[in-house]
């Protein structure tokens, strides 16, 4: 590498390399990570893994290079003519002074941006519960009239047509003509599915069309849409492009089909297997009959011999002579029943005049009498001691009795706490005093001892 002469560095002349570091500084400090959107050309996939190419439009074009590990994540092929949207960094490649971009992400440009909103609104509608299994509604098994929103004009219309002509030419099938494409489609979807709904016509509603770009599908994409299929009153079927296609209204539907063609299949049965399922049905239901007619018959036929063998002559003879020998004894029964019972009543008056308590009352009496007698008897004997004894004692008693003493003119004083006086010393002046006599007690105040004689 040659050096700077003196007279270049007095005039602070650059190298290209030099100068192609500082323009590379210089650029990547001043733009931060950008999103440009370009036509794809001169795309390179050497072995290095790489990816090398041009991104350009009417007016410009910039070299760019997405290096591995990232572009082996791409999700699609990149090939010259498609348009992308890129994430990258803008750079300088020093070597060739070539102005390029550092690219960090790559996308199909238009689609790949409504598919990061479709995403995102799947994500938040998923949430809300809308695509929750437990709030699909069952189809109904034979529907009557079907209301199908679609283009009047499109193959899908025709396919359904011919299939349910072909499956069930029955069912009333009622075009319900909304646009499937472009900026006004969904509201003019929505507001089809609204009328439906509120007209109650329906027993189920086809909402179809036929495949195309998500681009081409994106009014069943619409939020307000995918909602008002949630809250429709009549369940909705979603056949909307081909079994790869997927859309808000698919999710949010009470059935999803992969095609036109196969959600009128899904509607209805086919009426030949329902003509076949009929005619098996009849089929059971007859031999089911055959078997109870032809059981019956062999009742009636074993009833018949078992009515022949009992010979119902000999039959009502012999219960006509067992109801001649009942009347004879019915006739008796009132006579031998009244015998019997007077006999019975004879014995029972026998044993009860035998039983009458004046036969029996002389001599219990007489035996009353006796036993009185030594009863008394035995009372006197067994008190005299005790009374005399009683006598003894109470003469005894009344001899050493106080009240004895009281007879014979004594009295008996006592103090204030109720004892007996003995001695006049007990009795001091003005002590209270109660003198009890034979009869009745004194109240008396001590006047103090009396004077010695």
């Amino acid at each position: 590498m040659s050096t700077p002469s003196a007279a270049a560095r007095d005039r602070n002349v650059l190298t290209p390399t030099t100068l192609n570091a500082l323009a590379r500084e210089l650029i990547e400090g001043s733009f931060p990570l950008v999103w440009v959107e370009g036509e794809l050309s001169n795309v390179a996939r050497p072995a290095s893994g790489h990816l090398y190419f041009t991104l350009k439009d009417a007016g410009a074009q910039v070299r760019g290079a997405m290096f591995k590990p990232r572009s082996t994540f791409l999700r699609f092929r990149p090939a010259d003519g498609q348009r992308v949207l890129v994430r990258c960094r803008v750079s300088l490649y020093e070597a060739r002074g070539e102005f390029q971009l550092i690219a960090e992400h790559m996308e199909e440009a238009g689609e790949g941006a409504l598919r990061r909103q479709f995403e995102a609104l799947k994500a938040r509608l998923a949430a809300e519960g809308l695509f929750d299994a437990d709030r699909k509604r069952p189809l109904p098994a034979l529907p009557r009239r079907i209301g199908v929103l679609t283009s009047p004009t499109g193959a899908a219309v025709r396919d359904v047509l011919t299939v349910l002509r072909r499956r069930m030419p029955l069912v009333e099938v009622e075009i319900l003509p909304v646009p499937v494409q472009g900026d006004t489609a969904a509201a003019q979807i929505l507001a089809m599915l609204e009328a439906a709904g509120r007209a109650g016509r329906h027993d189920v509603l086809l909402l179809t069309r036929g495949g195309g770009s998500l681009e081409d599908l994106w009014c069943f994409n619409d939020e307000a849409l995918a909602r008002a299929i949630a809250a429709c009153p009549v369940p909705v079927v979603s056949a909307v492009g081909h079994e790869v296609d997927f859309t808000l209204a698919d999710f949010v539907a009470d059935l999803r089909a992969p095609t036109p063609s196969a959600a009128a299949e899904l509607l209805v049965p086919d009426a030949s297997e329902l003509l076949r399922e009929l005619a098996r049905r009849r089929q059971r239901a007859t031999s089911a009959l055959d078997r109870r007619l032809h059981g019956a018959a062999q009742r009636i036929d074993l009833a018949h011999a078992r009515l022949a063998a009992l010979q119902p002559q000999r039959r009502l003879a012999q219960l006509r002579t067992r109801l001649d020998s009942l009347g004879t004894r019915l006739d008796a029964a009132p006579r031998t029943q009244f015998e019997r019972r007077a006999q019975r009543a004879a014995v029972a008056r026998a044993r009860l005049d035998a039983l009458h308590p004046r036969n029996g009352l002389a001599l219990r009496s007489q035996r009353l009498g006796a036993l009185r007698q030594r009863l008394l008897s035995r009372i006197a004997g067994a008190t005299e001691p005790p009374a005399r004894r009683l006598a003894a004692l109470a003469r005894a008693l009344n001899g050493v009795s106080p009240l004895a003493t009281l007879d014979r003119g004594y009295a008996i004083v006592r103090g204030p706490d109720g004892r007996s006086l003995r001695e006049a010393a007990q009795a001091p002046a003005g002590t209270p005093l109660r003198i009890d006599l034979a009869q009745g007690s004194i109240a008396a105040t001590s006047r103090g001892p009396w004077p010695a004689d």
